[in-house]
């Protein structure tokens, strides 16, 4: 009873808070096609029947990687990439780079893992390896690159994020063995607000979680979580590619990153590193670019480029280790970037 002579407070107007809700993709997701309505009427059906066909074309994909990603978490896989980060310094930067495309992390949840690994002496070229594979591939990422871009691309794409991770894994040991990078943490590195969460080196992956109730509510909830995230991401990425193959003239796309050469593929890699939004909407806005003239090559170097250097991937590198090591990080990136590309347009 004592509640009620306790005033009530009218909860405060926060413009940040506002602003966030705004700059979420299910506002840009609405806010786009009214804008299409009012200012180009002509064109309000083309783009929202797009867009809608594009989604609805990935939707089995976008289930079975929303299915896979829950079943990875709920079954515990991270024990089994941690298995990847024992034995031989070379045996691990093999592991390394493979398993880093097949690891169910997200931006946030590499971070402790790695400050792990880091703290219980894993070698730096064998995560280097798994920092460089893990942000460019996972299973929903390749099922989604699927849809939009075709196997094709998806395949390559993989096979670079398991090129890059050896690339950038044998290049830190050999510049280690030269004398550098022997203390690449930094003195006072905290694990994100995440939390630092458990030794990634103990714990065992159980695949028939659903003998668990715990593993099952965890299935349960990444199942919802994921199923929202991709579906807020990739209607928002459908919408942007109506609206590139709409209003972008094709001769703009053709003339910056078309035709045959090196000068075009990096040139996707050096506009890729800070246009790259993330995993999930690349593939469909690559594919409109690519209909308007965008070849396969400078398509594989944009994309390599903008998942290295994508603001949850640079601060996952920044927030662990020392600038020079950091430094490496990005070179590493944008070079493989360009060999990727590059190789990329010959053999296809």
């Amino acid at each position: 009873m004592s509640d009620l002579g306790k005033t009530a407070v009218a909860p405060s107007f926060s413009l940040r808070g506002l602003m966030t809700s705004l700059a979420s993709p299910w506002s840009f997701v609405v806010v786009i096609p009214v804008v299409v309505a009012l200012l180009d009427s002509n064109n309000f059906w083309p783009v929202v029947t797009f867009a809608f066909k594009a989604f609805a074309s990935t939707a089995p994909l976008i289930a079975f990687a929303v299915f896979l990603i829950a079943y990875l978490k709920a079954a515990g896989a991270e024990a089994m990439v941690a298995e990847a980060f024992k034995g031989r310094e070379v045996r691990m930067i093999f592991l390394a780079a493979l398993f880093g495309g097949l690891a169910p992390f997200c931006s946030c949840e590499v971070i402790p893992f790695i400050a792990g690994l880091l703290a219980l002496g894993a070698p730096l070229s064998a995560v280097m390896a798994f920092w460089l594979s893990s942000p460019l591939i996972d299973p929903p990422t390749l099922l989604i690159t699927a849809g939009a871009l075709g196997w094709e691309f998806a395949i390559g794409k993989a096979i670079a994020a398991i090129a890059l991770g050896l690339f950038g894994g044998f290049a830190i040991r050999a510049i280690m063995q030269a004398g550098a990078f022997t203390s690449p943490l930094k003195q006072q590195s905290s694990c994100s607000s995440c939390g630092c969460g458990s030794d990634p080196f103990t714990g065992k992956a159980v695949w028939k979680f659903w003998n668990e109730q715990k593993r099952r509510e965890a299935f349960k909830a990444e199942l919802i979580s994921n199923g929202l995230f991709l579906i807020k991401w990739l209607a928002f990425a459908y919408i942007l590619e109506a609206l590139l193959v709409t209003y972008v003239p094709a001769e703009l796309i053709a003339r910056l990153v078309g035709g045959e050469g090196i000068l075009p593929i990096a040139i996707a890699a050096l506009v890729g590193m800070p246009a790259y939004l993330n995993s999930y909407v690349a593939p469909p806005l690559l594919a409109g670019l690519m209909e308007q003239g965008m070849t396969g090559g400078a398509a594989m170097s944009f994309m390599v480029a903008g998942a290295v250097s994508s603001i949850p991937a640079m601060t996952a590198v920044w927030s662990l280790v020392r600038p020079p090591v950091f430094a490496s990080y990005l070179c590493l990136g944008v070079t493989g970037a360009i060999a990727s590309g590059i190789l990329f347009q010959m053999i296809v």
